[in-house]
């Protein structure tokens, strides 16, 4: 397991997990389980389904995916729930609109980031803004809110 007599203490843990959690082909078991009385739980099974890890909790495999699916979308709705803005825009107000690099106005990287101003036409739900030009003429699409900002003259 070593390369080197010189860092064998370095390789000790891994050894030490790999013995304790192998079965012994006298009794059938592992020391761990002789002592524990349960098999030992890598860190990485509880989070990759295992068939040892839902026999031991006794769900069904499909029961046991929805409850997974289920705690992380909570956790991952949750973290990014945190850091989320919200934006509230008026009708009539001034906003700049982001240049995103797959669109036609995109010049490079040395060119503005954004363009305006336009004004807000209407507000939809979800964050959704129409917006128009300062001669009036309405864009045809919506647009996300987190990809305006507001224009202070």
């Amino acid at each position: 397991m070593i390369d080197n007599y010189k860092d064998w203490h370095e390789q000790l843990p891994y050894a030490l997990l790999g013995y304790r959690t192998m079965a012994r082909t006298s009794t059938g078991a592992t020391p761990y389980l002789l002592v524990y009385g349960t098999e030992a739980v890598i860190l990485a099974e509880v989070e990759i389904p295992s068939l040892r890890i839902i026999q031991e909790a006794e769900l069904d495999d499909a029961e046991w995916i929805r409850k997974r699916v289920n705690y992380t979308g909570k956790r991952m709705a949750r973290a990014f729930n945190k850091r989320v803005r919200t934006r509230v825009f008026q009708i009539g107000q001034l906003v700049l609109k982001r240049i995103f690099p797959n669109h036609k106005e995109y010049k490079g990287k040395f060119a503005p980031n954004w363009q305006g101003p336009y004004m807000v036409r209407k507000v939809l739900s979800r964050g959704a803004v129409v917006l128009a030009e300062m001669d009036g003429q309405e864009w045809p699409k919506a647009i996300n809110s987190d990809a305006i900002k507001r224009y202070y003259v």
